[in-house]
């Protein structure tokens, strides 16, 4: 004697050995001992149980399940009482597995209430339930068809609309998204790589940009012309025609110098500071921008910025142009010593935008940099730029941070050229003129910072404990790492929040009737600082993504199997010439941090955004320089 029984929705049969009223010890098809509930068991029958179960199944396929729906009722019904009123009075064992088979396999139809217990769902029930069972097969029919064009190729357009949240910010339950990764799978490569197959994406920088745009800048990258409200009267800083230092590629001219004789030896230095805070009101559109933006993102090839092309263009210190400004004095003694000399917001005319790039080769450690040199004047304003550079060494004295005769470091960045190539720009650290606008900049930064603090008004400020890290907080303390007192950022309005939110404190001291941007409030800029420091990470973080991508790709065209690098901390290497850390294999233990050493390329492949380095040999000191 066989049973016909179900376990776990499937429905089974089983050879008895011993039968009771609760339970049957019986041997499955394949051979296994197994106690099966009376409860689950259905029918008794004789003969070969693979053929009953065959001829029970072929039968439950020709039921018509729309009449088997209709003749059960609404009450509800047993199997037995299904497969009567189906077949009718003298069915058989295989039509009543068939019947069963038939009820659990149309749950839309039919609700299981317990074992061989079921109701007739309600018409209008049913009819919901089929219709999303005709969505679902539709949709597993487009999901379908979508992976098949992927595979061969092309890019469904319902795909495409979805790209870029498949890639970067997945809805797994989303037909398209489910289209691709059954493609992915079956071609066995990843996202990215699908979609430059398919020609979603044309290259990993734009595979990168764009997944960075699409986590921090949700509403494009352009921003928004926002127009500009009425400026202030401001008056115009009367005999002052003030200068930029700045890069090829700047936009956004923050600040300008000026420098006027006083007699005897004396001079007045002026630093001037664009103002878009002047037109920077509280909860305004331009502020909610600022507020989402925090910074302009740079990366090499392009840039992001914070405000608007039409704010950059009303605010940048651009030469040939009177643009409003937050200007500080400063009179330099003879030797050296600087008074404040005051603080104010006027019109300031700019006379000059000098480029570092056409004056550094004629400004730099090596010549151009004394008096005696910039009496010829190779260039506009290099005697001013000769004195200043002179008062910054003497400001880095009196802060004991003047360093004589140091090694020459350099800083490295990859630019971009038309034909495609990477090349690689070398700055000085600390060069001349460097050391002359940090310095102006420290100047004016840490005089304000003292300001905002004397008057007991927050900001959001730079401070440093002895032998921590630097920090932003919103109570002034000192930063030891530059031995002040006090230290903040103003100087840098167009580019960075934080600099437009202690403008705007500072604007209260400077303009009458101006209230504080923020008085009480420092939970408001707690906030603003985790909003900058969570903001400035990520910028920081893709800005390394694309400068090492780049310089992989520079090593390709360069076709390096050789470099030098510095040893950071045990494996973690950073590549000379390059902004790019790495690790190298193979490097002794007894290898100091700041050792470098020599590593050959063993993998490069900068689509895949993978270097693999094998340490040589430690680059003796004596050869280090060469």
């Amino acid at each position: 004697m066989n049973i016909f029984y179900e376990e776990g929705g499937k429905f089974k049969a089983a050879a008895v050995i011993q039968k009771s009223d609760a339970t049957y010890q019986a041997q499955t098809q394949h051979g296994k001992r197994a106690k099966i509930k009376a409860a689950n068991v259905f029918a008794e029958f004789d003969g070969d149980m693979a053929d009953f179960l065959e001829r029970a199944q072929e039968e439950a396929t020709q039921i018509d399940t729309d009449l088997l729906w209709e003749s059960c009722g609404g009450d509800e019904f047993t199997a037995e009482h299904a497969a009567a009123e189906y077949f009718g009075a003298g069915y058989g064992k295989v039509q009543l597995a068939a019947t069963l088979m038939a009820l659990y396999a149309a749950p839309a139809y039919f609700y299981k209430k317990s074992k061989g217990v079921f109701k007739a769902a309600p018409a209008d029930v049913l009819q919901q339930a089929l219709a999303a069972i005709e969505r679902k097969k539709q949709q597993e029919a487009q999901i379908a068809a979508w992976s098949q064009e992927l595979q061969e190729g092309s890019l469904p357009e319902g795909v495409a609309a979805e790209l870029k949240q498949i890639l970067y910010a997945p809805d797994k339950q989303s037909p398209a998204y489910k289209a691709f990764t059954q493609a992915a799978d079956a071609l066995k490569t990843d996202a990215y790589g699908l979609a430059r197959r398919t020609g979603g994406i044309a290259s990993l920088p734009q595979y990168l940009y764009e997944g960075f745009a699409f986590a921090h800048f949700p509403n494009g990258t352009a921003a928004p012309q926002i127009p500009l409200p009425p400026l202030p009267e401001l008056p115009l800083a009367a005999g002052i025609s003030a200068f930029s230092i700045d890069d090829d590629d700047t936009t956004e001219v923050d600040d300008a110098l000026s420098l006027q004789d006083l007699g005897d030896g004396r001079r007045r230095v002026g630093i001037h500071i664009a103002a878009p805070t002047l037109a920077l009101a509280a909860g305004s559109d331009i502020e909610k921008l600022v507020a989402a933006r925090q910074s302009t993102v740079y990366y090499p090839g392009g840039k992001i910025t914070m405000l608007p092309d039409n704010w950059i263009a009303a605010f940048s210190l651009d030469e040939g142009h009177i643009r409003p400004a937050f200007s500080i004095y400063f009179d330099i003694s003879p030797d050296f010593q600087a008074a404040y000399a005051g603080s104010r917001i006027e019109r300031v005319a700019i006379g000059c935008n000098l480029r570092i790039q056409a004056i550094e080769p004629l400004f730099n450690s090596e010549t151009g940099t004394s008096a005696a040199e910039a009496a010829a004047g190779s260039f506009p304003h290099h005697a001013d730029l000769a004195y200043l550079f002179t008062l910054a060494q003497e400001l880095q004295k009196q802060r004991d941070r003047f360093e004589e005769n140091t090694v020459k470091r350099y800083d490295y960045s990859v630019r971009l050229q038309e034909d495609g190539r990477v090349a690689v720009a070398k700055r000085e650290r600390g060069s001349p003129i460097d050391t002359l606008v940090s310095e102006m900049m420290i100047l004016a930064n840490s005089t304000w910072a003292k300001m905002l603090d004397e008057h007991d008004l927050p900001a959001i400020f730079r401070v440093q404990a002895a032998g921590g890290r630097v920090r932003m907080s919103t109570r002034s303390e000192a930063h030891t790492g530059m031995n002040l007192s006090h230290y903040g950022w103003f100087t840098s309005p167009l580019r960075r929040a934080a600099d437009c939110i202690n403008q705007q404190q500072l604007a209260s001291l400077l303009l009458p009737d101006t209230a504080p941007r923020y008085a009480d409030n420092r939970d408001g800029l707690f906030a603003a600082v985790g909003a900058f420091e969570s903001a400035h990470a990520a910028y920081r973080e893709f800005q390394d993504t694309m400068e090492a991508y780049w310089s992989l790709v520079y090593l390709e065209q360069q076709q390096i199997r050789e470099v030098r690098a510095q040893v950071l901390r045990e494996d973690l290497v950073r590549v000379d010439g390059l902004p790019l850390v790495a690790r190298a294999t193979g490097i002794p233990l007894e290898i100091a941090p700041r050792s470098t050493i020599q590593a050959a390329i063993s993998a490069l492949d900068a689509e895949k955004q993978h270097l693999a380095l094998r340490y040589l040999n430690v680059v003796p000191a004596v050869d280090q320089a060469a």
